[in-house]
């Protein structure tokens, strides 16, 4: 009788649920009504960003059950839909967050007088760390030219740049303790004078030449004298330094690979909290990867690529985990065998690069102006300090020339090297074969990631037909390429160029990292990474050695690529771990007649001529940049009899003043001063050519602003509409002046605002808007059209599709982002009102 009941009620609901699902969908899609069994992609033609639409409008209808955009993937139908919640329901049993913020926190709103006094004092510490480096330098350069000969030149070199490099790389250290301590689990709001102490030994960290030695043993003794707790043999591939360095625990034997974050601290809700992250032995974290703060990892525990951990998660030991949040997993991402490493390899492998540091990096810094100006004896008069000089025409004439030879001829000597010295460094390494670290096949393979990775030209060349060519220069298998004039964007990595090979008709949005090296803590192999024909790569891919798919696949943006079951070919993958999407639907196609042969091939060119011109502006653009650097270089040593060190400290600070006003200046005329509007065109538009062109305005200066007011005033200036007193700790904008973003926003490190997206050679982008008091996590990813509530949460290393409105006050999590509330509660609440209506009536006929 119970039974009978109950299924009367549920099946009343699902009604009522198909009904309202269906008036709403229609209202989305425009028409007066939809079948309950029309597919929603190939019946009714909708897209992602047409049923995120969707979603967010159930999630406003309180006599409906919300679903996600996940939901909707898997049951494409809204009788399946509706049936999918129904049989999730029966699960009254709470589950666990992993989130331990599971509440919601009221945001921490600092004064007016504390936003411009932590802005005051961050400017006095840069000066001063400025006007100390100003002191070194100038006596290091006035005792190094004083030599008498050549010999006494190089000696003084090696003994004055070691002992820089050596300072540079202490003072962190000595900062750190000074000022902090021991890290300790706390928080603590930002614009205060905690912050500003916590700030100052982050910035300290981070500018530090440590940084060239990630990958070595040298780097982990760093980490241990911060404080980190790091045991033996740990391998440490990643960029992303951690800052509270003595809430971090690495157990022996652990490898972490590229662009892994495990900073142990991270902001919400205006407040910065600190947390451990602990790793136990024999640990392997993927390419990346996200490990918020309060996570933990036991021994022999494995995290897969582009997966996280989000606070308060727990790996048990031996377990192997994926996805975002990362959930058990079957796999074995620790595809390479160990290698015995003796203690004097290591011992080497720390030793000799500090030994070519201080004999030959230091040397030739030093000596290099010294041996300019024998062999130039004007150049040495020029630079003979004298204030008068400064209103002479031969020292712009002179900047003029040596700027000319300086950008030219790195740049012309850059890319021979580029496409020639790894080429014969490539017959060293062997494909398929384990080689141990920190041997000679190590600082080979080192050597051509870091000769073919570089930047400028990957932004030079990328969004155009010409970066096929300049691929196929570096090694890349490109033989069956069809030429799209936007094959690549400009951000693009690899481990080796002679081991990647894309088919034919296959598009790369930026961010793709091709994984061509598996590495386990003592070892490394190469291998070849093969990505199949006719396929569409989103931002932020990493693509492992053998992925599982094939031919004419769409991979979203942030997907986890699959290294398990049936190679997937004629579908599309979306999220982390991965679930099956249609590869594309009909209101995609709209610009496919622009891609016939004659149409293609007279677009193709307007494009190329258009992106040759948009080239020619960027040279200009960075040689310009040169010429004004060379000016204030001049300048500096000009006056230097004037104000002494301080000359170079003031001109260091007027240098960063004047070249980030110039960036602005550079970005504001290409976008003709005004601001972006949502557009919906072919990539053989006039317009998207002129878009990309923005895209190539330099921005890297941004950075050094992280974490102060002034990066706000900088959004302000480059047209992003942002409110009061917002905290950016790293935060990158593409479209600024497509972004909203409300009072005392929280954005951490690595998150991104996204307006646009490239799907198939087609152009898409809109406004997105964060409300007041938001939190964007760490890594997190934002696309266009998306509305985020006030004070709402989007959790560490999450991606927000296009389309999707957050609610204020709410939390999301995941890849692709859904609420923090489990499946089975909320979503599902119409359910459980039947069950209970139906056992209560139950109860009442008894």
């Amino acid at each position: 009788m119970i039974e009978k009941s109950i299924g009367r009620f549920i099946s009343d609901a699902t009604i009522d649920i198909e009904k309202g699902f269906a008036e709403v969908l229609a209202s989305v899609v425009r028409v007066e009504q939809v079948s309950v069994d029309s597919d929603f992609f190939n019946d009714l033609g909708a897209n992602s960003l047409v049923m995120a639409q969707f979603c967010a409008r159930l999630r406003k209808r309180a006599d409906l059950p919300s679903v996600s955009i996940k939901d909707v993937y898997q049951h494409p139908t809204i009788r399946s839909l509706a049936a999918s919640l129904v049989d999730a329901a029966p699960t009254p049993t709470p589950v666990e967050q992993p989130d331990s913020t599971a509440q919601t926190v009221a945001v921490t709103r600092a004064s007016t007088l504390q936003y411009v006094l932590t802005g005051v004092l961050q400017f006095l510490i840069y000066f001063v760390y400025a006007c100390m480096a100003g002191f070194a330098l100038d006596l290091g350069y006035g005792w190094i030219a004083a030599g008498s000969d050549w010999g006494v030149v190089y000696l003084r070199s090696v003994l004055f740049g070691g002992s820089l490099f050596v300072s540079m790389c202490g003072f962190p250290i000595l900062a750190k303790w000074v000022l902090i301590g021991r890290w300790k689990a706390s928080e603590f709001p930002v614009w205060s004078l905690a912050y500003v102490r916590f700030w100052t030994v982050k910035a300290l960290v981070h500018a530090n030449p440590i940084l060239f030695f990630v990958g070595s043993p040298l780097y982990v003794l760093y980490l241990r004298a911060l404080g980190a707790r790091i045991g033996k043999g740990v391998t440490i591939l990643s960029r992303a330094i951690p800052v509270c360095t003595d809430l971090l625990t690495i157990g022996d034997d652990t490898i972490i690979c590229k662009e892994a974050s495990f900073l142990c601290y991270r902001a919400y809700a205006g407040r910065i909290q600190l947390g451990s992250v602990a790793l136990g032995r024999n640990v392997y974290i993927g390419e990346k990867t996200v490990l918020d703060i309060n996570t933990s990892m036991g021994d022999g525990t494995q995290l897969g690529h582009t997966s996280s951990l989000q606070s308060g998660q727990v790996i048990p030991p031996g377990q192997h985990w994926h996805g975002s949040p990362a959930q058990p997993t079957h796999l074995n991402y620790l595809r390479v065998e160990p290698a015995n490493l003796s203690t004097l390899r290591r011992f080497n492998a720390g030793l000799i690069p500090l030994l070519i540091v201080f004999f030959v990096y230091m040397p030739l810094i030093f000596m290099g102006p010294c041996a300019l100006f024998n062999l130039e004896p004007a150049l040495a008069q020029l630079l003979t300090p004298n204030v008068i000089r400064l209103t002479e025409p031969t020292l712009y004439i002179d900047a003029l020339g040596l700027s000319l030879v300086v950008f030219f001829g790195v740049g012309i000597g850059g890319l021979v090297f580029a496409f020639s010295v790894p080429r014969l460094l490539n017959y060293a390494i062997k494909p398929n074969k384990v080689y141990p670290l920190y041997g000679i096949h190590y600082e080979v393979h080192r050597a051509i990631t870091f000769l073919t990775n570089i930047k400028f030209f990957n932004h030079l060349f990328g969004d155009s037909s010409y970066i096929l060519n300049y691929l196929r220069c570096l090694g890349y298998d490109l033989s069956y390429a069809e030429q799209t004039g936007a094959n690549f964007g400009s951000e693009l990595q690899h481990e080796t160029p002679f081991l990647s090979s894309v088919g034919q008709g296959t598009m790369v949005c930026d961010g793709l990292s091709i994984m061509n090296a598996d590495f386990s803590s003592s070892s490394f192999r190469v291998a070849q990474v093969s990505i199949g024909a006719h396929n569409f790569l989103g931002n932020n891919i990493a693509f492992p050695t053998g992925a599982r798919t094939g031919d004419n696949v769409l991979l979203a943006t942030k997907v986890m690529i699959p290294l398990d079951g049936d190679i997937r070919e004629n579908v599309g993958l979306l999220g982390s771990p991965p679930f099956e999407i249609p590869r594309s639907v009909e209101r995609d196609c709209r610009f496919d007649h622009l891609w016939k042969d004659d149409e293609q091939r007279k677009h193709l060119a307007a494009k190329n001529r258009y992106n040759i011109r948009t080239m020619g502006v960027v040279l200009f653009i960075r040689w310009l940049q040169i010429l004004l650097f060379t000016l204030f270089t001049l300048a500096a040593v000009n006056i230097d009899n004037l104000l002494g060190p301080l000359g170079i400290a003031v001109d260091l600070t007027l240098s960063l003043v004047v070249s980030t006003a110039y960036y602005i200046l550079i970005e504001r005329i290409t976008a003709r001063f005004r601001p972006l509007q949502p557009q919906f065109c072919s990539i053989y538009d006039p317009y998207y050519w002129w878009h990309e062109r923005l895209w190539k305005a330099p921005d890297t200066y941004l950075n050094i602003f992280n974490g102060t007011p002034f990066k706000n005033l900088v959004w302000r200036l480059l047209g992003v509409q942002i409110g009061r007193k917002v905290f950016d700790d790293g935060c990158y904008l593409t479209e600024r002046t497509l972004t909203i973003i409300g009072d005392n926003c929280t954005l951490n490190a690595g998150c991104k605002i996204q307006c646009h997206s490239l799907e198939d050679g087609t152009f898409k982008s809109g406004h997105t808007r964060l409300g007041t008091g938001c939190t964007l996590g760490i890594g997190a990813f934002v696309h266009y059209g998306v509305t985020i509530g006030d004070e709402a949460l989007l959790a560490a290393d999450s991606f927000l599709m296009k389309g999707e409105e957050i609610p204020a006050h709410a939390q999301w999590v995941g890849n692709p982002a859904r609420r923090a509330e489990p499946p089975g509660q909320q979503d599902c609440a119409a359910t459980h009102l039947a069950l209970s209506q139906a056992q209560e009536s139950e109860e009442q006929s008894r």
